[in-house]
């Protein structure tokens, strides 16, 4: 997983604090917000970037063993996730998350190997784009939903050298992401703030301590490549989790969706200025589309509960 997802709650603000929501924010908060989104993308796909330098050395599974690590390790201690007590219903949604999270992020570094981090990561995106449009009969998201698939193809550009199995990979990972959305959603109404994030997270990290002491002694890791993967779990994990919290604060989940569809831009950047993986004009327009598509979908959400908001305000008045 490499973004909290795209219709997270906003956070709530302590007994007597300031109670700032994203709808009477201020357009400077806004503008803070905005700011915000930006860099935990940005942080994001360079943690990715980063992580891929580190593949030669440890592979795509080290890398994920140690991110795994860093961010059980950073949010525990803040966090203090409290796994005593917990009820079966809040158990299953951490448990099926930790599942989530080690199918995402290796299939997602398995795919980047192979076909490079832009391409991965912009079909990893259909993911988040699939939960938004499921179940709908909109006319506008159905058309959402062909532009994406046309940008599939433009982007993949299916021939004879296709890469599919790096392709599926990067399907795989869509897979988890768009579960990872539905059962965040589900544990957010369960547990409180990040604890549900947390406690997935420390699981993770118990679940992965045998592989990792496994993979390590076939595959002995020089400190450089530790360092590459340690930044990455920071940059890819730690920085967006607090980056999205403290924007969503400030903007509606919808625009935050919107702005979080500059992910895979910012991927294909990365790929191209930190591992010389340069992209053909077709892959930057199936990019275009894709992106395109969440745009659109976000945007019509966030029109949606800006017109919800409207007449609340007029009902209140008129009680």
């Amino acid at each position: 997983m490499d973004t909290l997802e795209v219709t997270a709650r906003t956070p709530d603000t302590p007994a007597g604090g300031p109670q700032h929501s994203p709808g009477t924010a201020t357009s400077r908060r806004r503008g803070a917000g905005v700011v915000m989104m930006l860099a935990s993308s940005a942080s994001n796909q360079t943690g990715a970037a980063l992580g891929a330098s580190a593949f030669p050395v440890i592979g795509p599974l080290g890398v994920v063993a140690v991110r795994q690590f860093v961010t059980a390790l950073v949010l525990t201690p803040i966090v203090r996730p409290r796994l005593r007590g917990l009820r079966k219903d809040q158990w299953w949604p951490i448990l099926g998350l930790a599942v989530v999270f080690s199918v995402m992020n290796l299939s997602l570094y398995a795919a980047i190997e192979r076909v490079g981090l832009g391409l991965a990561v912009t079909l990893e995106f259909l993911g988040p784009l699939t939960v938004a449009i499921a179940g709908s009969r909109r006319v506008l998201d159905i058309a959402c939903a062909v532009m994406a698939g046309v940008g599939v193809v433009v982007l993949t550009n299916p021939g004879p050298t296709t890469d599919l199995i790096g392709i599926a990979l990067a399907l795989l990972a869509a897979t988890a992401w768009g579960s990872y959305i539905l059962l965040n959603r589900t544990l957010g109404q369960r547990l409180p703030g990040l604890q549900g994030t947390a406690a997935a997270g420390l699981v993770t990290a118990a679940a992965w301590t045998p592989i990792a002491l496994a993979w390590f002694a076939l595959h002995s890791p020089t400190a450089a490549a530790v360092a590459l993967a340690v930044a990455c779990g920071l940059l890819s994990s730690i920085v967006p989790y607090v980056a999205d919290l403290l924007a969503l604060r400030r903007v509606p989940a919808q625009m935050f969706g919107t702005f979080a569809s500059i992910n895979p831009v910012w991927a294909a950047l990365a790929g191209w200025g930190l591992l010389h993986q340069a992209l053909d004009l077709n892959e930057w327009l199936g990019i275009g589309l894709i992106v395109a598509s969440n745009v659109l979908i976000s945007a019509r959400g966030f029109a949606s509960s800006d017109e919800r908001g409207r007449a609340a305000v007029l009902k209140d008045i008129a009680d």
